[in-house]
């Protein structure tokens, strides 16, 4: 096959313009590469606009578009006890969507074998020494796309057979007070003031940017999301009862719905065709984070086609960190363990640095052993072994 590219990325969220920024801006003395970022135009097939927080050591490749940054983080019980802990050389990084697209987008109108069509994909065709991709522009009508590798970061139609499938469900309102209310140099990571389901957890997560700016969410994990009116109620009892926030005003909001699943992501779906993002398992099923693990496999599969190998996209996570996370999630979706002390207990009892790296999956064996005395060890246990005798079952679309 004559490929009018080398490479054909699909999808413009957090997976497809890591991968293609780092396409657009290639290692000294690395291989060229001619690449097609084919991204959806506006409309419901575009992602929507998200926050998306990670933490890294000193500076970082997108500090330039980053809205806020923090190096505290606390977690309060039912209770109202809080645990404040710091975070090290490690700061915890708040980026927008639409900040981050605009960094991409520069980056990628700089380079000279990047480029971006607008286009619904439609169908992605293997075929000999490659891939065609089908797709449609909006006012000129069908577009073919050959490519020899095609790295694809939609999200798949329906999720794969799993054991445990919960779901992360929130919603967010960026809020302007009439006075000071938040502490700007610390993140109410976890804050399990809330009512608590009666199956799985919920918390408020705040994101201040000052005194009186801040992302204010309510997160809950559970099988279900809620009536879109219930995330309302659930923001402005957290905002005036538990928060004490006064007059305030609603100047933007997000949701979303991320799947915490031991489901097993296929990373190849033809010779040339490979996922990435978190259609490649990218978030972490424990806790939701994906765009370190995006990083990481962006990375990866952009140092590969630099070098001519073929991008076979790493596994995100190790395989001690998804059996971790598979014991969790039993555990917590058979009522084995009570989610808000689980996670106020580990803040409580690691160390800030050591319980990041864990959340990240850059701890040792040792390390986890450790962080490991601190959860319930006869539930955990109990989960362990009777999660080998629960079948992967079929999970609805994602």
């Amino acid at each position: 096959m004559a490929a009018d590219w080398d490479v054909a990325v699909v999808g413009a969220g957090a997976a497809g313009l890591s991968l293609a920024m780092r396409l657009a801006r290639p290692p000294a003395g690395s291989r060229p590469v001619t690449a097609v970022l084919l991204t959806a135009p506006p409309g419901p097939l575009r992602p929507a606009r998200r926050t998306w927080c990670y933490w890294e050591e000193g500076e970082g490749a997108f500090d330039a578009a980053l809205t806020a940054s923090w190096q505290r983080l606390r977690v309060r019980s039912p209770d109202g006890s809080a645990v404040e802990t710091a975070t090290g050389p490690e700061r915890y990084k708040m980026l927008r969507s639409d900040h981050f697209e605009e960094l991409a987008g520069r980056a990628i109108a700089a380079s000279q074998g990047v480029t971006r069509l607008e286009a619904v994909v439609e169908r992605i065709e293997p075929v000999p020494g490659g891939a065609v991709v089908h797709a449609r522009m909006r006012d000129r009508g069908p577009v073919t796309v050959r490519a020899r590798w095609v790295l694809d970061s939609r999200p798949p139609p329906r999720l794969p057979p799993a054991r445990t499938t919960l779901l992360q469900h929130f919603r967010g309102w960026f809020v302007r007070t009439a006075r000071p209310v938040f502490d700007p140099a610390v993140v109410e990571l976890m804050d399990f003031r809330t009512p608590q389901p009666a199956h799985g957890l919920s918390f408020g997560y705040v994101l201040p940017t000052g005194p009186r700016e801040a992302l204010v969410e309510y997160t809950e994990f559970s099988r279900r999301p809620l009536a879109p009116d219930a995330y309302d109620r659930a923001l402005r009892r957290y905002l005036a009862d538990v928060l004490g926030a006064g007059s305030y005003e609603v100047v933007a909001s997000e949701e979303g719905v991320i799947p915490m699943t031991d489901a097993r992501f296929p990373r190849q779906t033809a010779p040339c065709v490979f996922r990435i993002g978190a259609a490649a398992g990218a978030t972490r099923p424990s806790t939701g984070y994906t765009f370190s693990a995006v990083q990481r496999q962006a990375r990866a599969v952009a140092a590969a086609l630099h070098t001519g190998r073929r991008p076979l996209p790493p596994r995100a996570h190790s395989a001690r960190s998804r059996l971790m996370d598979a014991v969790l999630l039993h555990a917590l979706d058979r009522g084995r363990v009570d989610g808000p002390a689980f996670f106020a207990g580990l803040f409580g009892s690691v160390p800030g640095p050591r319980l990041l790296r864990f959340l990240d999956g850059r701890t040792s064996l040792r390390e986890d052993l450790t962080i490991g005395l601190h959860v319930p060890v006869p539930a955990m246990l109990r989960s362990a072994l009777t999660l080998p005798f629960v079948p992967r079952r079929p999970q609805p679309g994602a």
